[in-house]
């Protein structure tokens, strides 16, 4: 697969990443079956087989289980940790952790982000991440704590680069001017079913700092690829329509389907955006690894702009 480096770090991956949110299906809790870990671990191994180099995790996946079974595969695949790029994110805290009390939030404290990445490292059983991100921004956050966080880290040989996720083009700004180091990836949500980051200054932010845009959910929670008929009785229902006829026009022309062409939307974006794929089934894993192949028309990608808007480009 087509590589690509992200920010102006050292580190290079494959052009999509993929998404270990959903490799363990619904499960929630320590209590993995063999049944949802084999899912998994074919998952995982379906990417790393079909070129998928950059794997992306949260600490809060699964409550940990994504992070571990992963470990499992990268200790069954002789070379693979030499060769992928190892993500996670930290900063989300569940309701009732570590009290019975305490509510859902979110924890940018220099202690929480340390023992969180300790934490991932032992379950993958990885002795460095090559990038860890912020998941959501803190409304509490000290920028200076959160520097001096990504600091001890880097130091300690933990973590080789740093990243955001959802933060604001603002949020970003703040945070660089904290850190010594670059940040080299935020992670946000883009697709034609939610193109904002075109307009709201994030990818122009991206694309002047240098920094390396991934794209989570880049079908639209499944629902680009989605068969289902669509509702007539929703008030988007002509929108969706719209979307899905003019992707599967343009997947016509180009031999493919309608996933692969809206994944090839992102991927001509000038940003460089890496799309994270999230699917668990092996077959789409590898369908969707066509789209670094697929090079649409400057015409084709305003087609599925404006399907995408949902309404003439003023």
């Amino acid at each position: 697969m087509e590589t690509i480096t992200l920010g102006t770090s050292s580190l290079t991956g494959s052009r999509l990443a993929y998404g270990c949110w959903r490799v363990t299906g619904p499960v929630e809790s320590a209590d993995l079956d063999p049944d949802h870990e084999q899912a998994a671990i074919r998952s995982i191994t379906a990417a790393y087989e079909a070129g998928y180099t950059i794997f992306d995790h949260a600490d809060i996946y699964a409550n940990g289980e994504s992070e571990r079974v992963f470990g499992k595969v990268l200790k069954q695949i002789s070379g693979m940790r030499d060769n992928v790029l190892v993500a996670s994110k930290c900063g989300i805290r569940k309701a009732g952790d570590p009290d019975a009390t305490s509510p859902y939030r979110y924890d940018f404290s220099e202690g929480h982000i340390i023992w969180s990445c300790e934490q991932s490292l032992k379950r993958m059983g990885v002795e460095t991440l090559d990038l860890y991100m912020l998941h959501r921004p803190d409304y509490l956050s000290d920028p200076n704590e959160v520097a001096e966080a990504f600091s001890r880290l880097q130091q300690a040989g933990k973590v080789r680069e740093f990243g955001v996720s959802n933060f604001s083009p603002i949020q970003l700004t703040t945070l660089q001017q904290a850190c010594s180091r670059p940040l080299v990836a935020n992670q946000i949500e883009i697709s034609l079913a939610q193109p904002n980051a075109l307009n709201n200054g994030t990818l122009d932010q991206c694309v002047i700092s240098k920094i390396t845009p991934m794209a989570w959910s880049p079908l639209g929670g499944g629902r680009l690829g989605s068969n289902d008929p669509v509702d007539l009785r929703d008030p988007d229902h002509a929108h969706r329509l719209q979307i899905r006829e003019t992707l599967d026009l343009i997947a016509r022309e180009h031999n493919t389907t309608r996933t692969v062409i809206a994944v090839a939307w992102l991927l001509k974006h000038p940003a460089r955006i890496v799309p994270v794929i999230g699917s668990t089934s092996p077959e789409h894993i590898r369908e969707l690894a066509g789209s670094v192949d697929i090079h649409l028309s400057r015409d084709d990608w305003y087609r599925l702009m404006e399907a995408g808007v949902g309404q003439r480009l003023p």
